[in-house]
């Protein structure tokens, strides 16, 4: 499985903003955006022209690091949106959003969607009682994933129930801490995904 294995602090700079890569680092003074809030790079503090292309590139970028996928499978997950009825942007923000990984992590069970693909690797999630992992795999209204039981006592786990409640879950979703189970009542409207991006400058990257 392809992935990126470089610095995360240095996205965040690149993006010039906070896209919460390293779990609780990314709350604390240690963040380096705080520190150094430029892109990285020996011009990093040099001035860019924001043409129309760079904006547009960079929405996309930022989008792709927030949910970890790379460009590949990112196209593929676009081309998939403009296939569906409805908007393109707001379709390719719920397919990001179905993912296994996001969703373990939006259930507060890892503290970075970096984690919580790591989790769902190693197999300690089950989806409707059947271990997967496979963190792109789908999630399904009425789906039900939860840790495994012989997971339950490791750390990250046993973490994320002393946590509980620390951290919002969306509507969407139905969160049981003391299970470690989330449910899916939903899949998501465009208005509660938190994201901060503005998916139609993707759509129209894409539709050139």
């Amino acid at each position: 499985m392809a992935r990126y294995t470089g610095a995360d602090c240095k996205r965040c700079r690149r993006e010039k903003q906070k896209l919460f890569l390293k779990g609780s680092k990314c709350e604390s003074a240690k963040c380096p955006i705080e520190i150094r809030p430029y892109p990285p790079g020996e011009h990093g503090r040099g001035r860019t022209k924001d043409s129309e292309y760079l904006l547009q590139l960079r929405e996309k970028q930022k989008c792709s690091r927030i949910y970890g996928v790379l460009e590949k499978q990112f196209l593929g997950y676009y081309k998939e949106a403009n296939q569906k009825s409805g908007k393109t942007g707001e379709n390719l923000l719920r397919i990001l959003e179905s993912r296994l990984d996001n969703v373990v992590y939006r259930a507060g069970f890892a503290k970075s969607r970096d984690h919580a693909r790591q989790l769902v690797r190693h197999g300690h999630i089950n989806v409707n009682g059947r271990k997967t992992d496979i963190p792109s795999a789908r999630v399904s209204v009425n789906d039900i994933i939860e840790v495994r039981e012989k997971s339950r006592n490791m750390t990250p786990f046993q973490v994320a129930q002393a946590e509980a409640g620390e951290k919002t879950v969306p509507a969407w979703l139905e969160a049981i801490p003391s299970k470690l189970r989330v449910l899916v009542h939903s899949l998501p409207e465009r208005q509660v995904i938190d994201t901060q991006v503005q998916e139609q400058l993707i759509v129209e990257l894409y539709s050139k």
